[in-house]
């Protein structure tokens, strides 16, 4: 009976380390501008999935979609950090553009912009029979902002970010090293990208 007891302890435990908090789950605190200028401030939850956005404002509770909203920002308790997102317009599908809700990470000679998303993975563990199991996992889409207003998605790894960066390549993998910064990181890339951006000037 103990052992049984204790496996089924041991697993719970193991099951909740693997659980991962998604920040979209949460309220947050902070403010939102609408088209027409106005600003709520209050508990935010946002969902890029769907790009709606809630506020409770005192008894009050809103639903914005993104073609209401010009931006918000809110603390991110989960990431301990202020975070900005922007409506903008994007083409989803053909020609049309349509109002998406991007999160801003780094503006400047590289303008980088991110969705959130979650997916299915396969892990490996050696706990489970089969050797593997799946899970709900939030993953980060990387887009470009380019100076015409139009976005880009940019789905390439280490090499590709620094073959973006051109004749400063050198540097900025220098500086990744020094800092240990890791390109699959989406705040270690957000350091990144402000590093060269600081190399032009402004």
């Amino acid at each position: 009976m103990r052992i049984l007891l204790f496996i089924s302890f041991f697993c719970t435990a193991h099951f909740n380390s693997w659980a991962q908090e998604f920040p979209f789950e949460y309220w947050h605190e902070g403010k939102v501008v609408l088209e027409n200028g106005d600003t709520l401030r209050g508990n935010i939850k946002y969902d890029m999935q769907t790009d709606l956005v809630q506020v409770q404002v005192g008894e009050r509770l809103e639903t914005y979609t993104a073609r209401k909203l010009l931006f918000l920002e809110i603390y991110d308790k989960t990431a301990r950090r202020y975070r900005r997102m922007y409506s903008l317009p994007y083409n989803t599908s053909g020609e049309y553009k349509a109002p998406v809700i991007f999160e801003l990470l780094e503006e400047g000679k590289i303008t980088l912009l991110c969705r959130e998303a979650v997916e299915y993975r396969t892990y490996s563990s050696s706990f489970y029979y089969y050797g593997s199991y799946t899970r709900l996992t939030l993953i980060y889409k990387y887009f470009l902002l380019k100076e015409d207003g139009n976005i880009v998605q940019f789905s390439g790894k280490r090499s590709d970010w620094l073959d973006l960066m051109n004749k400063r390549k050198d540097e900025v993998q220098k500086y990744a090293k020094a800092n240990r910064l890791d390109f699959d990181d989406k705040y270690d890339l957000s350091r990144i990208i402000a590093y060269y951006n600081s190399l032009f000037p402004r």
